[in-house]
């Protein structure tokens, strides 16, 4: 099995930044939308997410937001060439930077689109049920992924694939030379 070509490591941490940036957004929608808000009134105070139908927690903004990342996530991991980020990357901040000093491994950011899709699918699934604070809660988890790999360049999702690679459950680990 061979590697495929590899990729400029600086690619993944710009989108990495935008996703962050998107993530935090959808993040703070949902900790002042129907998620986290109580309804009071009738009997008894309740969840608003409770109350409301799943076409209210559908047009929630939170909701719309992720449900845009989540296809952002989707197209990543589908068709990584021609995904948003990575096109603005190679066309109009590649150019402009120094060759990289060595290219990665285009397989572990590509799992790592996967966890994030994976995490906000849960949070948006989660939130159609009417399960408070779940869709704040994934938004949170997989911007502190983006952020970390924005800021510091540590792609936990890339992590992660190394591990299960490591331990023979994905693709073949990298021989020992």
């Amino acid at each position: 099995m061979t590697t495929p070509a590899g990729i400029d490591p600086r690619g993944p941490r710009f989108a990495a930044t935008i996703t962050a940036v998107l993530l935090l957004a959808a993040t703070f929608l949902g900790l002042i939308g129907t998620s986290t808000a109580r309804s009071f009134g009738t009997s008894s105070d309740t969840w608003a997410i409770v109350a409301a139908s799943t076409g209210q927690r559908a047009l929630d903004p939170a909701f719309l937001l992720t449900v845009v990342i989540a296809l952002l996530f989707v197209w990543s991991v589908l068709s990584p060439a021609t995904a948003p980020w990575g096109v603005v990357f190679r066309r109009f901040v590649r150019p402009r930077l120094a060759p990289p000093a060595e290219l990665e491994d285009p397989r572990p950011p590509r799992f790592a689109q996967g966890v994030g899709l994976f995490v906000v699918t849960i949070g948006l699934v989660l939130h159609l049920l009417g399960v408070p604070w779940a869709l704040p809660i994934a938004t949170a988890a997989a911007f502190i992924a983006a952020f970390l790999n924005a800021a510091f360049s540590f792609c936990l999702g890339c992590q992660i694939y190394l591990l299960l690679q490591r331990a023979g459950i994905l693709g073949r680990a990298p021989s020992a030379a």
